[in-house]
């Protein structure tokens, strides 16, 4: 059975999970991270010398970075599906997953500064610029979705996964956002899908 290391509040495990529940695959996760330690034991830095989460362990196979795992998983189980049969097609789910890394690096003093830190201790002003930019960059990803229901075309595709993960802790924050009419309408149908509201859409921690 595969086993996911890392706690449900990650968003980077929640691709993962989101991945591994649209792939309907038998997994077992194990709390690793923040509260629940474990990355600093000699055994997991074996598994992963970075330290982070998530980790994938596949029978003897053991894979960490969060987007090779869902890339491994969905070539491994959704070819055709998650995993574009075109080559185009795939190069374009491709895109959006490391884009997906533009959006977050804008993000994080946002999700870090709001829910990660004590009001005390917020940097107010880092946490307007990233909402700004963070704003900006999904003008990008709205436009795009203008012509097609998901982000490589009219299937979800694994392009979905990371994107996905983090549009979903934007439109959670208590923050003003932009509107962006094609986003709202594609985090709408990420909300009608079992897997994404059972590992994603879960509360803010």
């Amino acid at each position: 059975m595969l086993k996911i290391w890392g706690r449900t509040n990650s968003v980077n495990v929640k691709k993962a999970l989101w991945c591994a529940e649209e792939l309907g695959l038998r997994y077992q996760r194990v709390d690793a991270g923040l509260k629940f330690g474990v990355v600093d034991t000699p055994e997991y830095r074996r598994m992963n010398p970075n330290g982070l989460v998530p980790t994938l362990e596949d029978d003897d196979f053991v894979l960490w970075e969060s987007h090779a795992i869902v890339r491994y998983l969905a070539a491994k189980h959704g070819a055709g599906g998650l995993w574009p049969a075109g080559l185009r097609q795939r190069a374009d789910a491709d895109r959006w997953m490391d884009w997906a890394f533009t959006f977050q690096a804008a993000f994080r003093p946002v999700f870090w500064g709001l829910i990660r830190t004590p009001p005390e201790q917020r940097d107010a002003a880092a946490i307007e610029d990233g909402r700004l930019k963070s704003g900006k960059l999904l003008d990008i990803l709205d436009a795009a979705l203008a012509t097609r229901r998901y982000v490589a075309g009219d299937a979800l595709t694994m392009g979905d996964i990371p994107i996905g993960c983090h549009v979903q802790l934007w439109m959670r924050l208590p923050i003003d956002r932009p509107r962006h009419p094609h986003l709202e309408a594609w985090f709408a149908r990420l909300l009608e899908r079992p897997a994404y509201r059972k590992v994603v859409d879960i509360a803010l921690s």
